[in-house]
């Protein structure tokens, strides 16, 4: 009895210890985030503009290709049916590159993954740009499509990986930033390219995205290899080079490689991290975890990053995006010139909002943005299907309804940029597991690039059937069901380290329950 007291007292002890260790810890900590807040790490900063630039590449795709595509269907006399295919085609094959990208990155590491979706996307716009013939042009379409999908995916888990918890909302959503200046610079040079010849604007309008993509593979050698990687990899000195490097200090590098180290040693069920940590890793099964057995907190947040991946494409942003010259020629805009300056004034709108939403989101949180947004989404694009009914009614084109349709665009774009745009990226980089970010983010973006595809495939097939307005309401349900799935499903994020994101969607009231016990 004696040494059972004892056993007692010194585990009592033990515990004790623990947790003034930890709530020191806490401390050293919280006294450090609140260092970050103000102070932004430029190794950090660059790390994460280079990898996020990858993403002009598919901005710039989704903006050159809805005015090159006037030119397209002139010069190589493609129906509609083919225009739908063309354009849906990049999103429909960029699920291959999502998919393969959580294996990829996880094998060959989140820096040189990012290379591999600069060249294929490079390689996918020379073909672009040299095509003789619709056949050939789609052959360059599924190439690009492919390096879209591993830079959709590796970006923001890249960048997460690399950035401190309060700085990580704002560095996580330059990929959505990048996106919006490639679409913005996508209008651009329609807009400089509409005079030349019919046979040779449109491949230039093709053929210039493989500059950035030539700049983006090179500058990303300078890089460093993402931290929780190389834990993962056993190299441990490594990624605690590339945390001083990274923080702001000695003191929260080693904070912060005590977390990476202690979440590595807990999902693999070793004491230490060893270099055999990525094969006991693969072993046990990540796909098997996520999708077969996978426990109650990781399916809450397989269900929040897929729900929030799905909505953000459902509620119509490619729509609106790619078929804006579409949608304004039926409101009564005719001259292609004129179209592709509006949709210019479009991109600014769409990168200025995403602009501002980037810099308050680590201030105001995700979920406030969000709900913003996502409401936002849903009126402006109700209106805009008013807007739209109204001229499909009237011979005579209203000038009201033509300006009522302009502005209900740009503040779906803007509402769009607030919230679903940068968010989506930010939570389906951060609230995965460590183990299972890399394939979990591969998923959720799998599912994005799916509904991304259907959307932009049968966009044009529907409006014709039922009309643009009735499909724009569509798109409004859509986005307020999307809202109120926000609202139930998605916790605040802000200012947690990837290491206690689990804690958040752990069942509360289990938790509770086994307390009173």
């Amino acid at each position: 009895m004696e040494i059972e007291r004892q056993g007692r007292d010194m585990a009592a002890e033990e515990r004790g210890q623990e947790a003034v260790e930890a709530n020191a810890r806490e401390q050293k900590v919280g006294i450090i985030r609140i260092w970050n807040t103000t102070h932004l790490n430029k190794y950090v900063l660059a790390g994460a503009v280079l990898a996020s630039m990858n993403s002009i590449l598919l901005g710039y795709d989704i903006g050159v290709m809805s005015g090159a595509v006037l030119f397209i269907k002139d010069d190589l006399g493609i129906t509609s049916t083919q225009e739908e295919i063309l354009i849906g085609s990049l999103n429909a094959c960029s699920l291959l590159g999502s998919l393969a990208a959580g294996k990829t990155s996880d094998w060959i590491g989140r820096r040189y993954t990012i290379v591999l979706a600069s060249a294929t996307f490079l390689i996918g716009s020379l073909l672009m740009g040299l095509a003789p013939c619709f056949p050939f042009l789609m052959v360059g379409r599924i190439v690009a499509g492919i390096g879209v999908g591993y830079s959709l995916m590796i970006a923001p888990v890249y960048t997460a990986e690399i950035s401190p918890a309060t700085t990580r909302g704002f560095l996580t959503s330059l990929p959505e930033v990048f996106i919006n200046i490639g679409i913005l610079l996508g209008y651009i040079f329609n807009y400089a390219f509409v005079g030349l010849p019919q046979n040779l604007n449109w491949r230039l309008m093709l053929g210039v995205a493989a500059i950035p993509a030539i700049f983006v593979a090179i500058g990303v050698l300078a890089m460093p290899e993402s931290p929780r990687w190389l834990v993962m990899r056993g190299r441990s000195e490594e990624a605690r080079q590339v945390l001083l490097k990274t923080s702001s200090d000695e003191g929260e590098a080693e904070l912060r490689f005590l977390e990476i180290t202690e979440a590595a040693a807990a999902a693999s069920n070793t004491s230490t991290t060893n270099d055999k940590n990525m094969d006991t890793w693969q072993r046990k099964g990540v796909w098997k975890e996520l999708l077969l057995t996978p426990t109650r907190p990781v399916r809450r947040v397989l269900i929040a990053a897929i729900g929030l991946n799905f909505f953000m494409q459902a509620s119509g942003n490619d729509a609106v995006v790619y078929y804006c010259p579409e949608v304004f020629k039926a409101a009564g805009i005719h001259k292609k010139k004129e179209l592709v300056g509006v949709t210019i004034a479009m991109g600014f709108v769409k990168t200025f909002f995403v602009l501002l939403s980037a810099c308050f989101l680590d201030r105001f949180g995700r979920r406030p943005l969000l709900l913003l947004g996502s409401t936002g989404v849903a009126a402006s694009i109700t209106v805009l299907g008013i807007g739209s009914k109204v001229l499909e009614a009237s011979e005579r084109k209203s000038k009201w309804a033509i300006v009522l349709s302009v502005i209900s665009v740009c503040a779906y774009v803007s509402f769009f940029s607030i919230g679903l745009g940068p968010i989506t990226w930010v939570y389906s980089s951060e609230i995965f597991p460590m183990r299972l970010r890399a394939q979990g983010s591969s998923i959720a973006i799998s599912v994005n690039r799916i509904v991304s595809g259907m959307v932009a495939m049968t966009f044009l097939s529907i409006s014709k059937a039922i009309s643009f307005g009735y499909t724009f309401f569509i798109f409004g349900a859509i986005s307020l069901l999307g809202a109120i799935f926000f609202y139930v499903f998605l916790p605040e994020t802000k200012g947690k380290s990837l290491e206690e994101m689990g804690v958040l969607f752990e069942d509360k009231s289990r938790e509770n329950s086994s307390r009173e016990k």
